[in-house]
């Protein structure tokens, strides 16, 4: 079977997007594990499928990380994939379905998009975390970095506050933060470098991912996590690799998140000449 894809970015963090509201594709774990690969598939950040939707939603979001394991959200993609659905619809509101909740979205005049992320949980439990801990200081420590605030946004994220970003060895300490026992799920690490009152650097190590240009829900985990520290205000551009967002912490917990998009290109990929490579067990 052939079936058509759209390769997108937001800030650099990039997506392969698939419409299964017509039908399905048979797009399995494994299937999106082999497209993810950026040596023998297409490549991507995370894989993206669209299903349809019962009312209320425009459409359902499923996300799956390189390793093919599903991820509970995605700002970055939510951006893409309203642009997409606002493209076809022509209507600039959507609202995107996750199992994380609904997302609603809009194109703004300059082509940016904004999404409502929904509340932020800072509760040990919603993390999760292994055991009851305070989430705005985690006794947590490896190597140089130590104390990291928590937050989900539908996904979890610990957030680590550093003098000197480019000191730290994120490819070393990614992974063993992302497996860390405290996370029975696994989390995305963030490392933040606080450059004033309303702008900060970061970097995120992403669960299933690795090192990436951008991370949506982290940079919404890193303003939240900035702004309960006193580090900064609710409202704040966060520096990415890949470009900039404007994160905003409302009064009413939601998180709004506002950056740019791209289509890098369109595309057909036969999908059973992938089936060969799937990694095995799923």
């Amino acid at each position: 079977m052939r079936a058509r894809f759209v390769k997108m970015h937001g800030c650099g963090n990039d997506f392969v997007v698939f419409d299964e509201r017509a039908g399905p594709l048979g797009l399995t774990p494994a299937l999106a594990a082999a497209i993810a690969d950026r040596r023998t598939g297409v490549g991507c950040d995370q894989f993206i499928v669209l299903e349809p939707a019962s009312s209320g939603a425009d459409a359902f979001m499923r996300i799956r990380n390189p390793d093919g394991s599903e991820a509970g959200a995605c700002g970055n993609a939510t951006r893409c994939v309203a642009h997409l659905l606002a493209a076809s619809t022509g209507r600039r509101h959507q609202v995107i379905r996750t199992i994380a909740g609904d997302l609603p979205s809009e194109v703004l005049p300059n082509g940016e998009v904004r999404v409502d992320m929904g509340p932020v949980r800072l509760d040990w439990r919603d993390i999760p975390l292994a055991r009851p801990m305070d989430t705005l200081d985690l006794d947590l420590t490896v190597g140089p970095v130590s104390h990291p605030a928590a937050a989900s946004m539908g996904n979890p994220h610990a957030t680590f506050f550093v003098a000197d970003l480019a000191t730290i060895p994120i490819t070393e300490l990614g992974p063993l933060l992302e497996h860390n026992a405290l996370f029975p799920e696994r989390a995305n690490i963030g490392f933040v470098q606080v450059i004033s009152p309303d702008r900060v650097r970061l970097r995120v190590w992403e669960r299933g991912a690795g090192l990436t240009l951008a991370c949506g829900s982290g940079a919404c985990a890193a303003l939240v996590n900035a702004a309960r520290r006193g580090l900064t205000g609710r409202e704040a551009t966060v520096v990415v690799d890949g470009g900039e967002l404007t994160i905003a912490w409302r009064p009413d917990n939601h998180v709004l998140m506002t950056g740019p998009i791209a289509t890098a290109f369109t595309g057909e990929i036969d999908l059973a000449a992938l089936l060969p490579r799937a990694p095995s067990g799923w």
